[in-house]
Order: C-alpha cells, then structure tokens, then sequence
C-alpha cells in the first residue's frame, strides 16, 4: 500500500518540478533575445567597440574595431585590452581606465597601433559595467577612428604652408 503514496508523491514533485522548469525557461527566452539584439546592434554600430571581461581580456569586438586595427576579430579575442595601444600611449590608457574605474566613464585621445607598427588616432569613451550587486564585470571600449581626419588636417596644414611660403 506504501507503494502507491510514494508514486503518487513522486508524480507530484515531477510535476511541480516541470512546472518550475517551463517558467525558468521562458524567463530566459526575453534575456536571450535580448542580449542577441544588444550584439546585432553592437557589431552594426560603425564607431569602434570592444567589449573587456572584469580580467581585462577582450570578450568581442565589432568589425568597426576589427577594421581600424587591422586585425580579424578572432586574433582580438583573449588578448589583454591594452595591446591595441601604442606602448607608449599605455599608461596614458590605464590613468583613464583608473579614472573610468571611480567615476563610471572617461575618455582619452590616444593611439591604437596595427600589426605592421601604423598607428591609428583614436578617442577613446570607456565605460565601466557593473552587475546588481556593484561589482566589475567589465567595461565597454568604444573609439572612434580619427585618422583620416587626422590626415587631411596634416594635408591642409602642408598645403598652408606652402601656399604661404610660396606667397611670399
């Protein structure tokens, strides 16, 4: 007689167990589709943007970064953040990282360098993301390429001066 108790007990936690389960799931089903449209909107975002776990390890880039540093977005992955950096321009990153680090965000203007040694002018927004307890899961990287610019403000600059040398 014990017997039939114990499956009937049985066949109600499976239940409620099975209950539970389809609510967890279709809980996760919005975060899911949510965090998929975030990257969607990340990697057509035409600014540079890199995404930098709590270890200081790049987690994913959009093509926008990937193009600027001339680098496939698979040699990004794993690597410390502030290799994209020029050497030089390094500690000038990690003052701005300190300072993104107490108050949430801070830009700087530096340099990014490429495989071949080219650099690339940047402005850099770095923006610290924390979880619900306030801990450091990591921080956005977000640059915007100035190179080109950079370029023609040097054309122009030449071009001045030889108009102004040659004028004289």
């Amino acid at each position: 007689m014990r017997s039939p108790a114990l499956w009937l007990y049985l066949l109600a936690a499976v239940t409620v167990l099975l209950i539970i389960l389809r609510r967890v799931i279709h809980r996760q089903i919005p975060l899911s589709d949510e965090i998929y449209s975030k990257q969607v909107a990340i990697d057509h975002v035409h600014s540079c943007v890199a995404w930098v776990r709590a270890d200081g390890l790049i987690g994913s880039v959009n093509p926008a970064l990937s193009k600027t540093v001339q680098m496939l977005p698979k040699e990004l992955m794993g690597q410390h953040w502030e290799t994209i950096f020029a050497p030089e321009e390094r500690p000038k990153v990690q003052e701005a990282h300190r300072q993104a680090l107490l108050m949430g965000k801070t830009g700087v203007d530096t340099q990014a360098q490429r495989p071949n040694g080219t650099l690339a002018k940047v402005s850099v927004l770095l923006v610290t993301i924390h979880d619900h307890q306030s801990r450091l899961v990591g921080h956005y990287c977000l640059m915007e390429d100035l190179t080109r610019e950079s370029e023609l403000e040097q054309q122009i600059e030449r071009l001045t001066s030889a108009l102004t040398a040659h004028g004289d």
